[in-house]
């Protein structure tokens, strides 16, 4: 199928409308079958309990182009568990992990000329999301509900590729972390809205939030989680109740210890340790994995030596692997790959 005719290589992560969406909609207590349709656009009561009480949650998930020319998810199942659980802590219906992955596969052989060609350094965004659409007043679960999922090509997150990233503890305490308790998908990234903002009025590419219990542990940035590299070559994680639990992040542990055989710990981290550490990066669906070349706190600046002028030696090879295995040219673990066309 004829590509679109769009500057692939220079796409930044920004909405380009595609033309199909799917949709199905929850009513008396059953979803039903769902659809394709074309229109972008979302009609809801002005009541809508997504709209009052932000009854409401979202995933994200990319679809590539490999090096034999296949289009692959990478490990949509696990979005799919996470908006279960997600939605099952909102009161929300769950949407069937099957019919998640059904509509997955729907929706991208719809816009298969959107999907970005292998090595044009773009990919196909995935947003599923998941929103009370019935009217309410009262504080409680709306009556009806709507499942949707689009798609977008995008180029990388962070603009520039992989350059290092300058990072500013944020003094900005969110009310909400993106995945506080049980609540795993996207959600309260409005309260990371202003902290970023903030950061990126001083210069800065991100924020970094601590704790809010201490201010002294290093949790998560407005988009991404953190991992780190000691000085011996040991692959860190930051480890809170609060932090979004990242399919990204678990792949990049499983990738440092059972593939490239490192040392990793998923453990608290305080901010004072991270002048120790040789590497670090930020990682997500978007970003997959941006090296951090800077931190900006309230006592001065940390410098991550390895991370100044390029990717550092361990985060290259995470990236390249992991990378590698959704491109098609590392071997992937059993599972993490779903064949769409």
């Amino acid at each position: 199928m004829e590509k679109k005719n769009i500057d692939w290589a220079s796409l930044n992560f920004t909405y380009i409308p595609t033309d199909y969406r799917y949709v199905s909609t929850y009513r008396n207590g059953v979803w039903d079958e769902g659809a394709l349709i074309t229109d972008p656009n979302v009609t809801i009561s002005e009541s809508a309990g997504a709209l009052q009480y932000a009854q409401t949650c979202f995933e994200g998930l990319k679809v590539y182009t490999t090096s034999d020319g296949r289009i692959v998810a990478f490990r949509p199942d696990l979005n799919a568990d996470r908006m279960i659980e997600t939605a099952e802590r909102l009161l929300m219906p769950v949407f069937a992990k099957e019919r998640f992955l059904a509509a997955l596969t729907a929706l991208v052989k719809a816009n298969l000329p959107y999907v970005p060609p292998y090595g044009s350094g773009a990919t196909l965004y995935i947003r599923p999301y998941l929103f009370g659409s019935g009217p309410v007043i009262g504080v409680a679960p709306a009556p009806e509900y709507t499942f949707r999922m689009f798609c977008t090509p995008v180029g990388p997150y962070f603009k520039g590729g992989i350059k290092p990233l300058r990072l500013q503890v944020s003094s900005y305490d969110r009310a909400a972390p993106r995945g506080t308790g049980h609540i795993k998908a996207g959600l309260n990234y409005a309260m990371s809205l202003f902290a970023g903002h903030e950061a990126k009025k001083n210069g800065f590419s991100e924020n970094l939030f601590l704790d809010a219990a201490t201010s002294t542990f290093v949790e998560e940035t407005g988009g991404a989680n953190f991992i780190f590299v000691t000085k011996d070559g040991t692959v860190v994680t930051p480890k809170s109740p609060s932090i979004l639990p990242s399919i990204t992040r678990r792949s990049l542990m499983y990738v440092a210890s059972e593939i490239l055989g490192l040392k990793t710990e998923e453990r608290p981290v305080p901010l004072k340790e991270i002048s120790s550490f040789s590497e670090g990066g930020l990682c997500g669906t978007a970003a997959v994995i941006s090296p951090i070349g800077s931190i900006t706190t309230a006592d001065g600046e940390i410098f991550l030596p390895s991370g100044m002028e390029q990717m550092g030696p361990i985060t290259r090879k995470l990236y390249d692997t992991l990378t590698g295995i959704q491109m098609g040219t590392v071997p992937a673990p059993e599972g993490w790959i779903y064949p769409i066309a």
